[in-house]
Order: C-alpha cells, then structure tokens, then sequence
C-alpha cells in the first residue's frame, strides 16, 4: 500500500528570504545570496538570525532535487527529511565556499586613496588636435614622421641617422596654429587626475596587487595597404608613442582579410599598479584581397598589379628597428571576454563594499 504525498505547505518563503522571483536562475539565486550574505555577516554588524536563513534558502533551492520538493510540497516536507533537507550545513561554509575562506572579520582592513595623472584622448576635438578635424602633411618630413640625417665622420665615410620629426613630433601632420584645439593646444591629449580609493583586505600580504577593472590598458593603430603589398608582402615603421621604432612585415604569400587585426603583445599602455605588465598593440588592416595565393600567383600579381610606394626601407633602417611578432586574433571575442572579467570584477565590488568605493573608468586608444 503506497503511502499518501505530503500535505503541500509553504512553497515561497526561501525566495522572499533571498529577495527573488520563483523563477529565478541559479546565477540569480548566487548574486542574490552574495549581496545579501555580505550585508547580513555577524561581525560586520549584521543579523545572526538572518544570515542563517539565507544560507538555508540558499542550500535548498540551488539544489535542484531539494528545490523541486520544496517546489512541489512546501518547506514541511523538507522538515520531514525528504532529500535529505533536515540536515543543512554550516551557514558559515557556504559562505566561505564563494569567498575563499575570507572570514570578513574586524580589524585588518582599510581603505587608502591615491592621485592618478595620465593622457588621454581631448573631449573636446575627439583626439584630432583641430577645431575643424583636419590637418595637413608635415612639410619638413613630407608626411613620413621621420627625418634623415647624414654625418660625415671622415674621408668617404658618411653616418646615416633616423629620427622622429621635431615639427611633427612624428605624426606626419601638421596643425595650424588658428585652427589648433583650444584645450589640448593641438597635442591630441589632455592630462587626467583622478582620485582612485584601493580596498586593502584582511589577510593581504606585502606586495600582492590591487587591480582596478575598466582600466584602458589597450592600443589601436590603423593601417591602410596598397593591393601590392597585400598580396605580395609588405613592411613599414611604426613609430610608438615613446618613440621606438618598430618594423612591421609580411612575407609574400601571407594574407590579410579584410578588416583584420594583428597585436604586438605587451607593446600597449602599462597596466595600472602592475607596470612591468602592459595590454596589447592592435594593428587594423584595412585591405581586400583573395583568401590565398600561391608562389607561382604572388609573382604573377606583382607584374600586373601597381608598384608599391616608393618610400622603400633602407638596410641601414632596418636594422635600427626591433623585430616584432605578430599573432592572430579575434578582437571580437577578446573584447567580449575582457568586458565580462571587467563587469564580474565590478559586480563583486558592488557586493563587497555596498557600491562605496569609486568605479574606474577609462579607455585610451
């Protein structure tokens, strides 16, 4: 003889508890429980009694068999021992299970406000450096950025030197003195002070880093090929903005998508607070082209299609520069990854210090 169901009793109290919908997903009932377990911790001045409760809802229906009891016959049965519901676990190890063991106890912590100054881009012109948003090839390099110098250094020995162009400061462009930006006076950048407040946790030893999530830490560069050095190679000197010099090259036979990228690891702005770490240089190719050549076509083209510029690196300037790798990616996915660890980090910040602390922004290009 089969026994009768349990008698159906109260079936959403644990989501009240927890401040969500009966349809709730797990990643709700987690985010939930965080913000709620924080506000609720002992010795930060919450209620013991409270705390608890939300460890119990929250064991119960982020279990998918207890959740379904509770669902179907109400917080009795759960009582009764069906699943095992009766036997709840220590409200302070779930807590620690979603913070690594951080016991949020007092003393230990502070709080520490630091100045920031950094370039970035003018509001005002967008990064142009002119009220109109042109600007003219430089005269003194001819739109190169770079100048050529010769030295003699005796009887039919001569020194050849490349540097930046002090006109340009090499941009290869120029800006008329009526026509400059009246905020950033041309530079294209404007200094930036900002107040940032590090969180200093218990139980942080010396020299751990503070991260702070939003900080730009990128670069983008574009690059516009001739069909020619598409498809039969190319090479060319990018000039950094702390005036290095790098020689960016393809081989014949290698070939770029259109509107493809290529980065220089560790060649974009310093990570904040972790300087000997720096993001990446995107190089964006704008180009059409086949999808591949062969040998035997790579030479075809070359005869049928237009020279390539005549501005053709020396021997001498090559080998002024350091050599660089470039690697494929996908800057779609990056981005769509950097900006999930910048919003989980902000999220657990919310949750950690009640939306206090000061959320950084920036983004440099």
């Amino acid at each position: 003889m089969f026994g009768r169901a349990p008698k159906k009793s109260d079936n959403s109290k644990y989501y009240e508890v927890l401040g969500v919908p009966m349809t709730a997903s797990p990643d709700d009932l987690k985010k939930a429980y965080k913000k709620a377990s924080i506000k609720n911790y002992p010795d930060k001045g919450g209620d013991p009694e409270k705390f608890k409760e939300l460890a119990h809802a929250y064991e119960v229906l982020s279990d998918p068999e207890k959740r379904e009891i509770y669902y179907q016959y109400g917080e009795d049965a759960l009582k009764e021992g069906m699943g095992e519901g009766g036997d709840m676990h220590d409200p302070f190890d779930i807590f620690s299970s979603f913070f690594g063991g951080s016991s949020f106890g007092g003393g230990g912590g502070t709080s520490k406000k630091l100045s920031l100054s950094r370039n970035v881009l003018c509001s005002k012109c967008k990064g142009k450096g002119s009220k109109s948003g042109a600007s003219t090839t430089c005269s003194r390099c001819q739109g190169n950025g770079m100048k050529v110098t010769i030295r003699q250094l005796g009887p039919g020995m001569i020194q050849q030197m490349q540097h930046p162009c002090n006109q340009c400061k090499g941009t290869g462009e120029t800006i008329s003195d009526r026509d400059r930006c009246p905020q950033c006076k041309g530079e294209q950048v404007v200094q930036e002070k900002k107040v940032l407040e590090v969180h200093v946790e218990k139980g942080m030893q010396n020299g751990q880093k503070v991260t702070f999530p939003g900080e730009g830490d990128d670069l983008f560069v574009e690059r516009t090929l001739s069909l020619n050095e598409a498809l039969c190679g190319f090479q060319y000197i990018l000039m950094h903005l702390d005036g290095r010099q790098f020689l960016i090259k393809s081989h014949p036979g290698d070939v770029l998508k259109p509107d493809s990228y290529k980065a220089i690891n560790d060649e974009g702005m310093p990570i904040y607070r972790r300087s000997f770490m720096k993001g990446k240089l995107y190089i964006h190719f704008n180009v059409e082209f086949p999808d591949s050549l062969s040998p035997d076509q790579v030479q075809g083209q070359a005869k049928v299609l237009p020279p390539k510029p005549q501005s053709q690196l020396t021997d001498m300037e090559v080998n002024e520069c350091e050599e660089t790798t470039l690697h494929d990616v996908n800057l779609e996915e990056e981005m769509r990854r950097k900006q999930a660890q910048r919003q989980e980090a902000y999220d657990e910040d919310e949750d950690m210090y009640g939306g206090g602390a000061q959320r950084v922004q920036c983004a440099q290009q």
